[in-house]
């Protein structure tokens, strides 16, 4: 796993990292936006409690590990993206919190979002993070799981963050909650 001082991380403030994107997306997940970790190793959801790659394990949406602390290989991003899985956030500037983030970047982020699923046409969309999705789409009343509506032509989800910081959730039950919409995008049988 690769080691930062805070200085190193704070120096990756701002820094935007590369939607994950493949030709057969199936399944993009949405995060709300990159962490000094994850900028600074330019892989998703790379903070080492990050439980987003243990919980797509653990669901059988990814069959091999992941390790994202240490920053993502091409054989690893390949991989990825054979499964039909992409990754993109709401925000794409890197911050130590997302609380950080305005709501007015949360909202220029929905769009932006809605402007990518249209353009690429993902079966199913999962917004990592209730309370980023509301801002983002200005739905004070939504709740976890499927919505009611599509986000452009994709299913939309709302799934549970699995950054640490979240404590409400544990691997298994962000498995669980990410095993949903992959199912509905036909990642799993």
């Amino acid at each position: 796993m690769a080691r930062f001082t805070r200085a190193e991380l704070e120096s990756f403030r701002d820094t935007e990292v590369p939607d994950l994107l493949g030709p057969d997306l199936r399944l993009l997940f949405v995060g709300i936006n990159p962490g000094l970790w994850t900028a600074a190793t330019q892989t998703h959801f790379a903070h080492p409690v990050n439980r987003f790659y243990p919980a797509l394990l653990k669901a059988g949406i990814i069959e091999r590990r992941i390790d994202a602390a240490a920053g993502m290989d091409d054989q690893d991003r390949a991989y990825f993206r054979s499964r039909g899985l992409g990754i993109t956030n709401l925000v794409q500037r890197a911050t130590a919190r997302a609380d950080e983030l305005t709501a007015g970047e949360l909202r220029v982020g929905g769009d932006r979002l809605l402007e990518l699923v249209t353009r690429l046409g993902p079966r199913v969309v999962a917004v990592a993070g209730i309370t980023a999705y509301r801002q983002a789409f200005g739905d004070r009343q939504a709740g976890a799981g499927r919505q009611p509506h599509a986000l452009g032509p994709a299913e939309l989800w709302v799934v549970p963050n699995p950054s640490g910081l979240n404590a409400h959730h544990t691997v298994a039950t962000l498995a669980e909650a990410y095993a949903e919409p992959a199912r509905a995008a036909g990642v799993l049988g």
